[in-house]
């Protein structure tokens, strides 16, 4: 790895960063998203649960990905699980131009939810694009999402702090997955520090994730669905060495950072 740049979130943000409450991520000076490379455009996006062991021997997290089945238990059932992931893709198909459909092979998926293989911290995303013009939007090729199974999870807010909840914490990392940065500590769903000060995307979320894909085609329906339920209704197992984003959430909030490795 040629080189591998660390910083703080607290330090100054770039262009695309802070103003209107959002940061875009920006890898290697590209901003990056789904679909079309062109901002405001729309996109449709497959994900499925890892259901055997993957290795991604390029990602800097969620590198051994387990299957999802190792972070139900008696509080949280596989069945709940399910829902509370399909909630919270709805919340950013909602808010934007974005669609998601679920596909039953995770080899086959834009983005893989699964539990850490070596548990740490509480949840992490890994982002890849794909190779594209010298100048412009990359495509996002693939993302990892992957959650602690050491570490308990919940259903809702219920006032503390240390057990999280499932949602809240999945919706923080798509959106990672689908191109948005932390823009602070506080203030917005992509804020890194864990809060249970509001259930709904905040206004700079909702800016941060429009500017990527527009507006979704009901605007009538709440753009958050946090207390919504939900009623149960190609790439390979490796990321490309090119582009890789390794973005972490809750883990030592004191001291937040972000790696972005480049090669």
């Amino acid at each position: 790895m040629a080189g591998l740049l660390s910083l703080a979130f607290a330090l100054p943000l770039p262009a695309h960063g802070g103003e209107g409450g959002y940061r875009l991520l920006e890898l290697d000076g590209y901003l990056v998203k789904w679909g079309e490379r062109e901002l405001g455009v729309g996109a449709s996006v497959s994900y499925a649960f890892a259901d055997e062991t993957l290795r991604f021997e390029d990602a800097r997290n969620c590198r051994d990905l387990a299957p999802i089945k190792a972070l139900a238990g008696r509080d949280l059932p596989m069945e709940t699980l399910v829902r509370e992931t399909k909630a919270a893709f709805r919340v950013w198909e909602r808010a934007s131009g974005l669609s998601f459909h679920e596909v039953g092979d995770a080899r086959d998926a834009d983005i893989v939810i699964g539990a850490q293989g070596r548990p740490r911290g509480r949840a992490f995303a890994n982002v890849s694009y794909a190779p594209g013009p010298e100048e412009g939007v990359r495509a996002i090729e693939q993302a990892l999402v992957c959650l602690n199974p050491d570490q308990e999870w919940k259903v809702g807010f219920d006032g503390n702090k240390d057990v999280y909840d499932i949602r809240y914490a999945l919706i923080h990392e798509i959106g990672h997955a689908i191109g948005l940065d932390h823009p602070g500590p506080s203030g917005q769903v992509m804020a890194f520090l864990y809060t249970e000060a509001f259930n709904e995307l905040q206004p700079g979320d909702l800016r941060g994730v429009q500017r990527l894909y527009g507006r979704g085609a009901d605007d009538s329906e709440p753009a958050n669905g946090l207390d919504t339920q939900l009623s149960e209704t190609p790439t390979g197992g490796r990321l490309p060495a090119l582009g890789r984003l390794s973005h972490h959430l809750y883990d030592e909030p004191a001291s937040p950072i972000l790696f972005i490795a480049t090669e």
